[in-house]
C-alpha cells in the first residue's frame, strides 16, 4: 500500500497541500484532478519520495509498505516505483531504444543484452513508440517524447513477479498528446498495470478522462481535499463547480460507462 499519511507542504505563508490523507492500493488507478496550483504535482513528487528542498516545508509522512519512504535506499526505491514526470528531459543524444532501456538499470535481475533490447522494444510498442525506436528523442514533439518516457517507466516495472506492491506515477501524461494517443496512453497504462498488480497515480487535466480510465478520483482545491472516491461520486455538478470555478452539467456518457461532465465558463 502507497500511503500518504497527513501531508502538509508550505512555502512561506501558502500552504499547498493541507492534512492531506491518500491510500493507493496495488492495482488501482487514482487520478488526481484540480485547477492550476491546487497541490497536484506536488503531491506526486512526495509520492515519488522527493526530498523537499527549501523553501518548501512538509509535514507529514509518505509510506510504501508500512515503511516511510525517504528510509528506502534510492535502487530499493526505483524497483518498487516508476515515475513520468511532467517534462521529462534527456541532456545527450539518446535514441528512443536508449531511453527505453534506460529504465532496465533498476530491474531486480538482468538479462542479456538481447533481452533486455526486447524488454524496451516491447514496452515502445505498448505506447505505440516502436516507429521512433532510432530517433534521436530530443528531435521527437512532445507527446512522442511522452511515449518514448513511458515505455522507459514500464520497462522499469517490466517484472510480472515482484517482492511487494509497486506504483506508476504520472504527471499530466496525456498534456502533449493528440486525441487517439490520449486514449491510447491511458488505456496501455491501466492494461499494462492491471497485469502485474501495479497502482497508478496520474495527475489529469481533463475531468472525462479521468472518468473512464480512473477507478478513484482525488479532486483537490488550495491544497485541501474537495473529494475522494468513484468518479460517479466525484464528478458532481456541485464539486466541479466549487474545484474549478465553471458551470457543470453531468450527463450519461454514450460510449463509456462513466459520467460525462459538460463544462461552461461561470455565469
Amino acid at each position: 500500500m502507497l500511503h500518504a499519511d497527513g501531508l502538509t507542504a508550505r512555502i512561506g505563508e501558502r500552504t499547498l497541500l493541507q492534512a492531506l490523507q491518500l491510500q493507493v492500493a496495488p492495482g488501482e488507478t487514482v487520478a488526481v484532478l484540480g485547477e492550476n496550483g491546487a497541490g497536484k504535482s506536488t503531491l506526486l513528487r512526495l509520492l515519488a519520495g522527493e526530498r523537499p528542498a527549501p523553501p518548501l516545508q512538509v509535514q507529514g509522512e509518505v509510506r510504501l509498505d508500512g515503511r516511510a519512504l525517504h528510509r528506502w535506499r534510492a535502487l530499493e526505491r526505483a524497483r518498487r516505483r516508476a515515475v513520468l514526470p511532467q517534462r521529462p528531459e534527456v541532456a545527450f543524444a539518446f535514441s528512443a531504444i536508449e531511453v527505453a532501456q534506460l529504465g532496465r538499470h533498476a530491474a531486480v535481475q538482468r538479462g542479456s543484452a538481447g533481452q533486455e533490447y526486447e524488454i524496451a522494444a516491447q514496452a515502445l510498442r505498448l505506447t505505440d513508440a516502436w516507429h521512433l525506436a532510432g530517433r534521436d528523442v530530443n528531435t521527437l514533439s512532445g507527446g512522442e517524447q511522452a511515449r518514448v518516457h513511458l515505455a522507459a517507466a514500464f520497462a522499469q516495472l517490466w517484472e510480472e513477479q515482484a517482492d511487494g506492491p509497486r506504483y506508476l506515477l504520472l504527471d499530466e501524461p496525456t498534456a502533449a498528446l493528440d486525441l487517439a494517443h490520449q486514449h491510447g496512453l491511458l488505456l496501455a497504462a491501466r492494461a499494462f498495470a492491471a497485469r502485474r498488480g501495479i497502482g497508478i497515480v496520474t495527475v489529469l487535466h481533463d475531468l472525462n478522462l479521468a472518468a473512464m480510465y480512473a477507478d478513484r478520483v482525488l479532486l483537490l482545491h488550495l491544497g485541501r481535499v474537495l473529494g475522494l472516491g468513484p468518479p460517479a461520486s466525484v464528478l458532481s455538478e456541485a464539486t466541479v463547480a466549487a474545484g474549478f470555478g465553471v458551470r457543470a452539467h453531468v450527463l450519461a456518457h454514450p460510449l463509456a460507462a462513466a459520467p460525462l461532465v459538460a463544462t461552461a465558463a461561470a455565469a
